[in-house]
């Protein structure tokens, strides 16, 4: 539906459920419109290399698959494809900007470093694309996406790319898009779910959730499975669990490194890892051929989350099947999403690991076990993929490789160190310390005690009576003043001592 009309070079606005080629549906009229190295138009450019077309996206592991879908398509043509995000090195970026580049696929961040430094000319794009422009707005990327707009031409095709249309991105639309044609690719009576999605919500207890999700591993016909966790801690936490039981498991969160991320990523696609538990960093646009699991560890905070979490499997005209753990307390959140999304799974049903209807439902083998089997793991593990050097920059993190490996086929993702620990040389027993002389005078009742100059109790005199207290040595002058506090009776002083001195 999009293709005949971005064609034309008209500014476009599309909506369309995950997994329906939105990647080439904006990549193609994108290709078509740019003069490549190999075209017989290239020796007519005034400025060769500068990039001719821009695509934005919310995050890195997007901006990797945007960037090797455009590189494959543009090949036969020369096209050069550039993708530039944090967590790599300036230097290879900036050498691969200055030798010339026709496409770059970015994040806001690292494209605005970039062109603060005047080392990214975009006054030559004819294309620019927004590619799921409503998770930019949950990020809040979008005063990042406007000052990069603002560097485009006027003249240039505009294509905005999401799966739902709130305010500030309609408002963005409306600035920045010419008589922009809407492509909505159901009708409004479609469901915003993949109807070849098999979907399950069971109320599980948290104790038994890791049990549950091993037995649901290891159902019939299962390839690869995503695994969803609402925090970086607790997919970590997951990941560690189910290589401890023998699976194949990698993590993808923000606490990993990129050169890390990327080699979990590699590995899932590579088929060495078949579970892969991650935080939403990886619920948008990223596709892998043969995924048939999506679990949500816990219940997705709206009804959005919830699409494109359960929208990595049931892709291109595939089934999957999609599975959601509901806590006691999460109960109001998921009828939420069940009323929103017409699901009409009603309430999720009491569910443990041990349950008749939990194998039944999930073609689950009777007999089966929290832990797998070592007959069946075959896989490679993420220790197999080997690590990028990305010459990182930015605050250290976890190192890969860090974690220790679980069973025969998996391994603990990397896993950030709490503290470094310095071993030193032992200096051997300590002398004691002499003590120390405060050189202070030790008095009773205004008078020093004899033996207080060497610091010594042995010889003690006795305290002066009242009468010679308030005088000197002779009587003539008067001793240092004393803030005495007697204790009295009704006014007179105990054991016939006067009240005032």
């Amino acid at each position: 539906m999009t293709l005949p009309i971005a064609l034309t070079g008209t500014d476009v606005i599309g909506q369309a459920r995950t997994g329906t080629g939105k990647t080439l549906a904006f990549g193609i009229p994108l290709l078509q419109r740019l003069v490549a190295p190999l075209d017989d138009e290239w020796a007519e450019l005034v400025e060769f290399g500068k990039p001719q077309a821009l695509i934005i996206v919310p995050t890195r592991e997007l901006c990797v698959q945007v960037a090797k879908d455009l590189d494959l398509a543009g090949k036969r043509r020369g096209v050069r494809v550039l993708a530039i995000y944090g967590g790599r090195a300036y230097e290879p970026q900036v050498a691969a900007l200055q030798s010339g580049v026709e496409v770059v696929v970015g994040t806001p961040g690292r494209l605005l470093d970039l062109r603060k430094q005047r080392l990214l000319d975009l006054s030559h794009v004819k294309s620019l694309v927004l590619d799921e422009a409503d998770e930019m707005l949950d990020l809040g990327f979008l005063p990042d996406v406007e000052r990069l707009i603002t560097d485009t031409p006027a003249s240039r095709q505009s294509m905005l790319f999401s799966a739902t249309m709130p305010g500030p991105v309609m408002a963005m639309a409306r600035r920045y898009l010419r008589s922009p044609t809407n492509i909505r690719a159901e009708s409004g009576d479609d469901e915003m779910t993949v109807p070849l999605t098999e979907q399950h919500a069971y109320r599980c207890h948290k104790m038994d959730k890791v049990e549950t999700l091993s037995r649901i591993l290891q159902a019939e016909g299962r390839k690869l499975a995503m695994i969803f966790c609402p925090t970086k801690r607790l997919a970590q936490s997951v990941s560690d669990d189910l290589a401890d039981r023998g699976f194949a498991s990698a993590a993808v969160h923000g606490d990993l490194g990129q050169g890390a991320r990327e080699q979990a990523l590699r590995a899932f696609r590579s088929g060495k890892v078949d579970v892969l538990v991650a935080t939403d960093v990886a619920a948008r646009g990223i596709d892998v051929d043969d995924v048939t699991h999506v679990i949500n560890y816990e219940c997705p905070d709206d009804e959005k989350t919830y699409v494109h979490r359960i929208g990595r499997t049931g892709r291109a005209g595939r089934t999957g099947v999609a599975v959601t753990f509901v806590d006691w307390a999460d109960l109001t959140r998921w009828f939420l999403i069940d009323k929103a999304l017409n699901l009409k799974l009603g309430e999720p049903v009491e569910t443990y690991s041990t349950s008749p209807h939990l194998f039944s439902e999930l073609n689950i083998p009777e007999g089966v076990k929290g832990m797998l089997p070592k007959a069946q793991r075959t896989r490679a593990g993420l220790d197999a993929e080997a690590v990028e050097d990305l010459g990182e920059t930015g605050r250290s993190r976890s190192k890969s490789g860090g974690g220790k490996s679980g069973g025969a086929g998996g391994s603990r993702g990397p896993v950030t160190p709490r503290a470094r620990i310095v071993e030193e040389e032992d200096p051997g027993p300590r002398a004691p310390r002499p003590k120390r002389d405060r050189g202070r005078a030790r008095t009773r009742s205004g008078q020093t005690v004899a033996g207080a100059e060497t610091g010594t109790t042995e010889t003690k005199t006795k305290a002066p009576d009242a009468a010679s207290a308030g005088t000197g040595e002779g009587g003539d002058a008067p001793a240092r003043s004393r803030n005495r506090r007697r204790r009295t009776r009704s006014g007179a002083g105990s054991d016939g001592e006067s009240a005032a001195s």
